[in-house]
């Protein structure tokens, strides 16, 4: 009995830390994107609401596996998780993070990819979809069967894959970074992140918006190593249609609906004429 009480109170507590965390990270860049793009998210309340609600629940999930493995960590050594710096050579402190962002990376890109078989999708991945354009808010918003199969991913490491419990740490800040900064809608990192021989290996927020353009490619977390393996690399997407949907919204809302939604009419063609030629821009800067 003392056993379950003690696992249940680490599972909460669990909960409450990936929860806090959520709402920290999402709530931050959301005003940073208020701050750089004012508009961006205008007109999407009701789905930011749902957003927080899906991803509020998959805190939960998240947390119930995390609150197990840090009960027996500490009561029972049950993972490879090591608290003194010297327990294995200093140089393994940066290859034990980079281990985990390439096993975690390769995870996430077969279970997405099986999340888009038209019946998983329907089932389960369309929730994350429902989110158009995906906004800073979205990172988490899962329906519980994907929540399941990315809850599962850091805990399964943890059994087998040495790491220093600062390593983790630094691991699952970047996992939060990332997760968020890929559905911001526009651009935080520098040029060298998601441009030029750096850019071609790293996925970023441009890199991550092709897939929610045209859904069958850029399956990736951190990388685009398996995309390219598998063909499903499809370059980097284009801001430029949600901007102009953004500003469009915004005009609806001060009364201007018309031309707002002429202009954005015509932009999406223009944009639609620039992906069939092959022409691209900087991300962080809509077309005018």
């Amino acid at each position: 009995m003392d056993a379950i009480v003690a696992i249940s109170l680490s599972a909460l507590a669990m909960t409450l830390i990936v929860g806090v965390r959520y709402l920290l990270a999402s709530g931050g860049f959301a005003l940073a994107t208020r701050w750089r793009h004012r508009d961006l998210y205008a007109g999407l309340d009701p789905q930011i609401r749902r957003e927080i609600g899906w991803s509020l629940a998959s805190a939960a999930i998240y947390g119930v596996p995390a609150g197990v493995l840090a009960w027996g960590w500490q009561a029972h050594g049950w993972t490879r998780i090591y608290e003194d710096v010297h327990a294995y050579p200093l140089w393994y402190l940066p290859v034990s993070v980079l281990l985990y962002l390439v096993a975690h990376d390769a995870w996430f890109y077969w279970t997405h990819r099986w999340m888009h078989r038209p019946r998983v999708f329907k089932l389960a991945h369309a929730v994350h979809h429902a989110s158009r354009p995906p906004t800073a808010w979205a990172a988490m918003a899962f329906h519980p069967i994907e929540a399941v199969s990315g809850a599962v991913a850091i805990p399964l490491l943890v059994l087998v894959i040495p790491i220093h419990v600062a390593a983790l740490g630094l691991v699952l800040t970047i996992m939060t970074v990332m997760g968020v900064t890929n559905h911001m809608g526009w651009e935080i990192f520098p040029k060298f992140m998601w441009g030029g021989r750096l850019g071609g290996w790293l996925i970023t927020a441009s890199h991550h918006q092709r897939h929610h353009e045209r859904y069958g490619c850029n399956y990736g977390l951190y990388f685009r190593f398996w995309d390219r393996l598998c063909g499903t690399d499809d370059g980097l997407g284009d801001f430029t249609r949600s901007h102009q949907q953004a500003r469009a919204r915004a005009a609806r809302g001060a009364g201007g609906g018309t031309a707002g939604e002429r202009g954005a009419g015509g932009l999406a063609r223009r944009v639609d004429r620039a992906d069939a030629l092959g022409e691209g821009h900087d991300p962080r800067v809509p077309h005018r």
